[in-house]
């Protein structure tokens, strides 16, 4: 790279200066070159003869405005009242007058001319050192990961001329040749099969054109299974071209497995469900074939669980199946149940949609009061779609999660009750300047049905708590039945909060929601509203929330404390 200034002038001029001085220098300067020129003016002891200081400012300060494309600079040193004071009127700004990209090589015509029009310091910008230089590596980068890793730069020269304050810039480039991904050659396996990779390798075909993001791809996809701790990826960049000019590249994937054996404990609090402990195990190699089992000892203070999972790796269609059991105690808003489940779910992803297929038989016992009250039983199919596009997953300020789901049993198939559930359930998050986010939230549902008897509470509905109604107990809006809220076959809710970021990490936050679950449409009116406000703190999990909310309806204001990601 050549920086060629045609012409260059920066003039110094001294007034009488004692011939040895240790002092500091106030900077005289335009706010557009002060924050540049102050570390090496005003944060400087300047100790010695005058000559020793005129020779640094003329030749750091001339090269610190080149930088921002100032090459013609005046600079004057005074004493003043007893002090040293440095004047810099910059001088003209220079601009971009022309910009020549070349490339060069075996590239599609479209490619090229979409490369070249997406340069980033076209004609007319300032000439800055910084934006030279990124612009340069920018196009470089583009073409490394667009499937020419052999790309490199051959030459870039930018021509300045200080009088007329223009740069001309070339800079070329050579492509090297087109690289298609090869077969894939994988080290480290040993408990584990090449056929497992495989299963979850939906992005580096043989034969396709090598892009860069589909070796990252492949590389976060298998570093976020169990099976593997570690995963690095890379292509045979020594293959030589073949006889159309290609290169067909192995592509190199080097694993560390995973121990696939874990035991963990853990406590926690939650302001719906109490403080807990826990107990975690987990086989990430079930029976020797890559199946992993999750399983939980939970006691919480409300909740008491035993559960196990069983997921098995993508088929070749890339759904992942899973089956597993429950068994469940609770005691919330003076209603007991105890409840058994196992079921099996077929999961599915194309692109921001997810699918979930499920087939759930449980049977429940609710005790209202200490007395045995019901029994129920289902056997329910149920489908549910999440739509996402979130900017961040675990932390958006602009998008949305949309979630349907419908499910249902009937007696004819080992359900006590006929029924047809339906919900909804959307979040959106939108952007007030650089500092809030406005969110909002809704959710609705209905269960078609002759009566709630029979229906497990799973499949009816209460809400109020976190992630719900703030400012009203964990689930304690429904139907009252006795001394205990029970589930309702409707539901309604809406929230709107404003979050506030005072900076990186913390942030303030106001909201309102309101919401009921009722047994019929009407009976949800009026809804229960709650306001209030609280405190966000940026995790690396997500946005921790503790909250303090009003209920309305009741006249109490209750704290709560989540993790508020999207559902």
């Amino acid at each position: 790279m050549n920086l060629l200034p045609r012409h260059l002038a920066a003039a110094l001029a001294f007034a009488a200066i004692p011939t040895a001085q240790a002092s500091t220098v106030r900077l005289e300067a335009p706010a557009a070159v002060r924050t540049l020129l102050a570390p090496y003016v005003t944060e400087r002891d300047f100790s010695g003869e005058r000559g020793q200081i005129a020779r640094y400012l003329k030749k750091r300060l001339p090269e610190l405005l080149a930088t921002e494309g100032y090459f013609s600079p005046e600079l004057a040193l005074l004493k003043r009242d007893d002090a040293l004071v440095l004047t810099v009127d910059p001088g003209p700004r220079t601009h971009v007058t022309e910009a020549k990209v070349v490339i060069k090589g075996k590239i599609e015509a479209d490619h090229r001319q979409a490369l070249i029009a997406a340069w980033s310091l076209p004609v007319g910008q300032p000439f800055r050192q910084e934006d030279w230089s990124r612009a340069k590596q920018a196009l470089l980068a583009q073409l490394l990961a667009d499937g020419y890793p052999a790309a490199h730069l051959t030459d870039s020269q930018a021509e300045i001329d200080a009088d007329s304050q223009s740069a001309r810039l070339t800079v070329d480039y050579d492509t090297g040749p087109p690289y298609r991904f090869g077969a894939l050659e994988i080290k480290g396996l040993k408990r584990y099969t090449p056929e497992l990779v495989a299963r979850y390798n939906d992005s580096v075909r043989p034969g396709e054109p090598y892009r860069e993001d589909k070796l990252a791809q492949l590389q976060r996809t298998l570093q976020s299974t169990p099976f593997f701790s570690s995963v690095r990826i890379d292509i045979d960049r020594d293959v030589p071209p073949g006889p159309d000019g290609s290169v067909t590249a192995p592509v190199r994937l080097r694993v560390r497995e995973a121990a696939p054996y874990r035991l963990g404990f853990g406590v926690g609090a939650s302001s719906d469900t109490g403080g807990r402990v826990e107990m975690n195990f987990r086989n990430a190699d079930l029976f020797r074939r890559a199946w992993l089992l999750n399983g939980a000892v939970r006691v919480e203070e409300k909740k008491q669980s035993v559960f196990a999972d069983v997921f098995l790796p993508p088929d070749q269609n890339r759904y992942r199946h899973s089956f597993g059991s429950l068994f469940e105690n609770t005691d919330i808003a003076g209603l007991r149940t105890e409840r058994f489940l196992f079921g099996a779910r077929r999961n599915h992803s194309r692109g921001a949609v997810d699918m979930q297929l499920s087939l759930t038989w449980q049977t429940e016992k609710q005790i209202v009061g200490g007395i045995p009250s019901t029994t129920a039983q289902a056997l329910v199919a149920n489908g549910m779609w999440t739509w996402h596009r979130v900017d961040n997953a675990l932390d958006p300020r602009r998008g949305f999660v949309m979630q349907a789901q419908v499910g249902g049993g009937a007696k004819a198939a080992l359900s006590d009750q006929n029924f047809l559930r339906l919900q909804g359930q959307a979040m959106l998050w939108y952007p007030l300047g650089t500092r809030n986010t406005l969110i909002l939230r809704g959710q609705a549902g209905q269960t078609l049905a002759p009566s709630r008897a029979g229906i497990p509470q799973d499949y009816l509905f209460r809400t109020g708590g976190t992630g719900s109604v703030r400012g009203y107990g964990y689930q304690q809006l429904g139907v009252h039945e006795g001394s205990a809220v029970v589930g309702g076959r409707d539901l309604l809710v809406a929230s709107a909060e404003l979050d506030h970021w005072l900076n990186q990490r913390w942030g303030i936050a106001a909201f309102v929601d309101a919401g009921n679950a009722a047994d019929t449409p009407a009976a949800l009116r009026p809804l229960a509203v709650g306001v209030g406000g609280g405190v966000r703190w940026r995790s690396p999990a997500g946005p921790i929330a503790v909250d303090l909310g009003y209920g309305e309806r009741d006249h109490r204001a209750r704290l709560h404390f989540f993790l508020a990601i999207p559902f």
